[in-house]
């Protein structure tokens, strides 16, 4: 079993309260949370559900305080054990539940503590049903010599997952129901059922404020401590062997057999690990397994008017929605890596719908229904997520069907598109940007500050250009159409791309014909990584080679590669502090996880020793996967050692470029 944690790690508060654990319900919606059970985030809750899937998220039940008494020598002694632990805004802390947690692990992506006290062991299980806004808690009494009765705190609350609540006038409506209540925190509010056919439940209203959030403190947020309504108290007598589960769902009829919920998750998990061994040449460690694991947990269902079943990505928990271009660069790994290339035909079926003057969106909001276009990677991506799908499953057919969508997109970056973004007739390379507007993925922007604005014709955006000319070229050969438009293209680019490069330096320019006086930013970034890593390359052997070992002497870390150059003046090595210092930092030395993927095929092209390249993935694999969300990688870390995870506990190109760059190397 690859996550299982001992008292060494459970028993030690500041440690077991930076784990943090996380279920998904394939529409959005998750829960997530610490080992110690303390909540140190906004996002954190057992519910939070997706109103409007895949987004529409909303904290509906924030935790559940258990206390247990378990008899003791004499008659009637039992003695009374609080198996939760809060911190308040003034620093106190209530319970001490990590002194009984004897172990935690994970059975496939079910979290599952075990507490010890006296010579008793009680399990806690916490799992979603796929597809819905249902969020199982089973406690098992594994071992006992007499009765433990159990009283429990329900927390509830209806908010945006981004915000925080205080105290305020809502009067809940409590409503018995079979099996248990029906809570509906005001007039507006969506249901919450609290349902179980072994636990009393006694409607409560009182405030709980100031549960502190450290990590919220830790990002520079002003709110930093929230306060939840303790909605009903839950009693319970468990017998040694005995289990029971606790349903929080938005729907009034969910399976209450606990024990038939849990093995069809099981069973939908093995299928995943079965899928998945399929497409895979060799062996897959309990590493790979567990992120194989994980990459189900970012595909959800997006509906459209056209597909009811369509999908998407979610770009990272616990704060992302689904992003175009997250979507398109984690897509092979996610769902080809793990031999699901029907949800690969799905994902690129749904964003075909959502093409827009030649663009795929960027973002699709929390709130609203238009999504956003300023994006000028996102719709390159595209063409590489087709050529892989179609290269792994020779699936003509729907080459042939999106073919008039890639037309499209060509002629309206040819002639121009939002953003400035054209070719350039002089060159055939691709100009994008204007002021106050961030396109690449380095996108971080405070207020009218884009920290990276890259305006220009930036390195990576024209790597993707020529790629996805030459895949053009290739599917008209396929589907007997004429390449010659793309041919003369590609034969202008490939020509072009030589201005990137900065014979000097022994790497490529960054950004080339920008606003400053000589129009070019020698800035050493990964972003050239690209014109090596994709399938086809406009460098020459010699380049690349050199690219490669400029990036990996001066970038690559053990967790992914810096934004940045420790050498640049402009690098920051720590990520952190209020909005302005983190997005301040986040493409200027913050390191990215996702980037391991690209370096390690630009690598492998390079020296072609599949042993060595794949050598670079197990720090990712071996040791993040037990740190930040346990069983999944994060999406950042800090420039300087020890490279810190931060940002988003679990992102999925991060997931996704590991399991891509370890099929490819095994």
């Amino acid at each position: 079993m690859l996550i299982d944690f001992g008292r060494e790690i459970c028993g030690d508060l500041a440690i077991a309260e930076s784990r943090e654990w996380l279920v998904t319900n394939g529409i959005g919606g998750y829960a997530s949370g610490t080992v110690a059970g303390m909540l140190t985030r906004r996002y954190h809750g057992l519910l939070m559900a997706a109103l409007q899937p895949p987004l529409g998220r909303t904290l509906m039940l924030a935790k559940v305080d258990e206390t247990v008494e378990y008899e003791g020598i004499y008659p009637q002694s039992g003695r009374f054990y609080p198996l939760y632990v809060n911190r308040w805004a003034n620093g106190k802390l209530e319970g001490n539940g990590c002194n009984y947690i004897n172990r935690f692990h994970l059975e496939g992506t079910t979290p599952v503590w075990t507490f010890a006290f006296g010579n008793a062991l009680l399990e806690k299980r916490i799992w979603m049903q796929p597809d819905a806004n249902t969020t199982y808690i089973q406690y098992k009494l594994v071992r006992a010599t007499g009765p433990l009765t159990m009283e429990a705190k329900a927390f509830v609350n209806y908010r945006d997952y981004h915000q925080t609540t205080i105290m305020n006038d809502w009067e809940p409506e409590v409503e018995d129901v079979a099996n248990g209540l029906c809570i509906k925190v005001h007039e507006d509010a969506v249901p919450l059922y609290l349902l179980s056919n072994k636990m009393e439940m006694i409607p409560q209203f009182d405030w709980y404020e100031d549960f502190y959030l450290s990590v919220e403190e830790y990002r520079g947020q002003n709110d930093v401590q929230d306060d939840h309504i303790y909605a009903a108290l839950l009693r319970t007598v468990l017998r040694p062997g005995e289990s029971l589960t606790l349903v929080a769902s938005t729907e009034p009829n969910p399976n209450l057999d606990g024990d038939k919920a849990y093995a069809q998750r099981q069973a939908y998990e093995t299928l995943l690990l079965d899928r998945a061994r399929k497409v895979h040449t060799a062996d897959l460690t309990p590493a790979v397994e567990q992120l194989v694991l994980a990459a189900d947990q970012f595909v959800v269902k997006r509906p459209t008017a056209r597909d009811v079943n369509g999908r998407s990505v979610i770009a990272g928990y616990p704060w992302f929605s689904d992003w175009g271009r997250d979507t398109m660069i984690a897509l092979p790994g996610l769902t080809l890596s793990t031999g699901r290339p029907e949800v690969a035909a799905s994902i690129l079926r749904t964003y075909a719908q959502f093409v827009d003057q030649g663009m795929l969106p960027n973002r699709f909001p929390d709130a609203g229904e238009h999504p956003e276009y300023n994006t000028v990677d996102a719709t390159l991506w595209y063409f590489e997520a087709i050529r892989a799908y179609h290269a792994a499953t020779g699936d003509e057919a729907l080459v042939r069907e999106l073919f008039p969508v890639l037309q499209e997109i060509i002629l309206w970056h040819k002639r121009g598109t939002r953003y400035n973004i054209q070719m350039d007739d002089k060159d055939g390379l691709l100009f994008a940007g204007e002021e106050g507007v961030q396109l690449t993925w380095m996108d971080a922007k405070v207020d009218n500050w884009v920290v990276t604005s890259r305006i220009g014709k930036p390195v990576e955006i024209n790597a993707l250009w020529y790629n996805a000319l030459c895949i053009m070229a290739d599917f008209a050969h396929l589907l007997e159409e004429d390449p010659t438009e793309y041919e003369a293209i590609i034969k202008k680019v490939k020509k072009g791309f030589g201005r990137f490069w900065n014979k000097q330096m022994g790497y490529c320019y960054d950004v080339i014909d920008g606003p400053d006086a000589d129009g070019l930013d020698g800035s050493l970034r990964p972003n050239q990584l690209f014109a090596i890593s994709l399938p086809h390359s406009p460098l020459t052997p010699e380049q690349q080679r050199s690219t490669v070992d400029a990036c990996g002497r001066h970038l690559l870390t053990a967790h992914g590669l810096r934004s940045l150059s420790s050498d640049d003046k402009a690098y920051i090595g720590h990520y952190g502090g209020d909005r302005h210092k983190r997005d301040g930092a986040y493409h200027q030395g913050t390191v990215w996880g996702w980037l391991i993927g690209p370096f390690v095929s630009a690598y492998l092209r390079v020296y072609g020793n599949k042993a060595d390249a794949q050598s670079y993935l197990y720090p990712l694999l071996q040791h993040q996967i037990k740190a930040h969300a346990v069983g999944s990688i994060s999406e950042i870390y800090d420039g300087d050692a020890p490279f810190t995870p931060r940002g988003c506990v679990a992102q999925a190109w991060s997931v996704a470029e590991v399991l891509r760059a370890w099929q490819e190397t095994s």
